[in-house]
């Protein structure tokens, strides 16, 4: 049951990152987001390193998972159109009001946040995983050359444009992606 209780807590913790910012990040906080008495989140989390840790390890939980799963639901693109689609489909994610802009709002937080945590920059060192592995088997098909670090700078671009639309919200546009997978290609 402990561990159950601490994927909650963490869970609310994102959560409260999100709508709260970092100052809004706090035990009470939690315990009232996770519907928990208060007290909790502290007996579980006893600093706020530890609570920042447990949402930052669950946060890259959540996304390695939702990117494993749809790696595995998505076919491999063959054209940039395709790789288009598949980028669309990744910034709709992260931009969709709930889940995946809470999400989005609190990764952003963590990583501006990690500049100055050493621990939580490990944490969010980027992850092989399926999206990679998609950007990288794309690029190497059309010859690119080091398709490795051109798919890094992809998604890091992508992130950006994320990030960019997170304040306005709606969505990544077409055209913007487009240019990106074609720089890519070059």
């Amino acid at each position: 049951m402990s561990e159950d209780r601490r994927t909650v807590l963490a869970d609310a913790a994102i959560e409260v990152l999100a709508e709260l910012g970092m100052r809004g990040l706090t035990h009470r906080a939690v315990d009232r987001a996770a519907a928990m008495p208060p007290g909790t989140t502290s007996a579980y989390f006893r600093t706020r390193a530890a609570l920042l840790t447990a949402l930052v390890r669950r946060l890259v939980a959540r996304d390695q998972a939702e990117l494993q799963a749809a790696g595995e639901r998505a076919v491999q693109p063959r054209t940039p159109a395709e790789m288009t689609d598949a980028l669309a489909g990744l910034t709709g994610a992260r931009l969709a009001p709930g889940e995946g802009r809470m999400r989005s709002l609190a990764r952003y937080a963590c990583a501006l946040e990690s500049v100055r945590d050493a621990e939580l920059r490990e944490i969010l060192v980027p992850r092989e995983n399926a999206g990679r592995d998609v950007g990288r088997t794309f690029l190497a098909a059309h010859g690119v050359p080091d398709p490795e670090s051109r798919t890094l700078a992809l998604l890091a671009s992508v992130d950006g444009l994320v990030l960019d639309r997170l304040p306005k919200g709606g969505e990544v546009s077409r055209d913007a992606l487009e240019g990106l997978v074609a720089a890519a290609l070059r």
